[in-house]
Parts: structure tokens; C-alpha cells; sequence
């Protein structure tokens, strides 16, 4: 078996990291200035800057194969210059890369959801549930297809 993108290998942080790094390339590669955030405790990776004028605020957030991501609402301001990227992992292929703008919550549905548990301990959160049905509405969002937008 070939080691070639066995993702297995890497502890949750480590692939975390990557994905981080792997979405700053890819924005680089488009021609984008990325700026990294020092301190992680506004929910933003990074920024981007694609001219003086427009700049976008990054979330990334991975994940391995089909699961439930959130976000905390806290953390996550639905605004048209604010996006999540989401980096799947599958074993033995390149990680596929997602670019959601935070606004598409405003509109919940199978897979982008809303969360508010209430009277419950969880804190509100917005949520992207990752399966295999959802997977045909995720393609819409492919980083080769949500770039163009930018």
C-alpha cells in the first residue's frame, strides 16, 4: 500500500494544520495576499486581500471522510466577506478543498444547518453536515468553482 496521502497518519492537529496551509497555497496560487492571524480567538485562520479594496476573512476547518462540522455562532458573523473552508480528506487522494460563504446559513438546509439548543448546555452553533447525500450540494461549493466569485 502506498503511503501517498495515507491521512490516517496524522493526529487531528496535524491534519488541522495542513489543511490551514494547503488553503493558503491555493489562494497564493490565485493571486491572493494572505495575511495569517496571530491569535485564533475571533474564528479567522486568515485573510486574504485580492485588490486594496476586497478583503475576505478564512475560517478552514477538516475533516476525514463524511462527518458533522460546526462552528460556533459566537465565533461566526454571517457576512458576505466572512467564508469557511472546509479540506476533506479521503485515504490514498489529493484533499478536496470547499469554499462556503458564511451567508449561505441565512438559509438553512441538509447540509448547512442552523443550531441553537435551547435550554440546552451546548452554545449555538451553525453546522455543515458532510454525507454522502449532501456530497451532490457541497460540489456547488469546489474551491475551482467558489473562486471565480471572488
Amino acid at each position: 500500500m502506498s503511503l501517498i496521502h495515507d491521512w490516517s497518519k496524522l493526529s487531528k492537529l496535524q491534519l488541522g494544520k495542513f489543511a490551514e496551509y494547503y488553503v493558503k497555497m491555493e489562494f497564493t496560487l490565485h493571486g491572493f495576499d494572505v495575511y495569517s492571524a496571530e491569535v485564533d480567538d475571533k474564528g479567522i485562520d486568515f485573510i486574504i486581500r485580492k485588490n486594496k479594496t476586497q478583503y475576505y476573512d478564512i475560517q478552514v476547518k477538516s475533516a476525514r471522510n463524511f462527518t458533522y462540522i460546526f462552528i460556533p455562532k459566537d465565533k461566526c458573523e454571517l457576512r458576505d466577506n466572512f467564508w469557511i473552508s472546509v479540506v476533506l480528506f479521503t485515504n490514498h487522494e489529493r484533499p478536496k478543498i470547499y469554499l462556503i460563504p458564511t451567508v449561505e446559513w441565512q438559509q438553512p438546509n441538509a447540509l448547512f444547518v442552523d443550531r441553537d439548543y435551547k435550554g440546552k448546555k451546548s452554545k449555538p452553533e451553525w453546522g455543515i453536515y458532510l454525507s454522502q447525500k449532501n456530497m451532490k450540494i457541497m460540489e456547488d461549493y469546489l474551491f475551482e468553482k467558489m473562486i471565480l466569485r471572488f
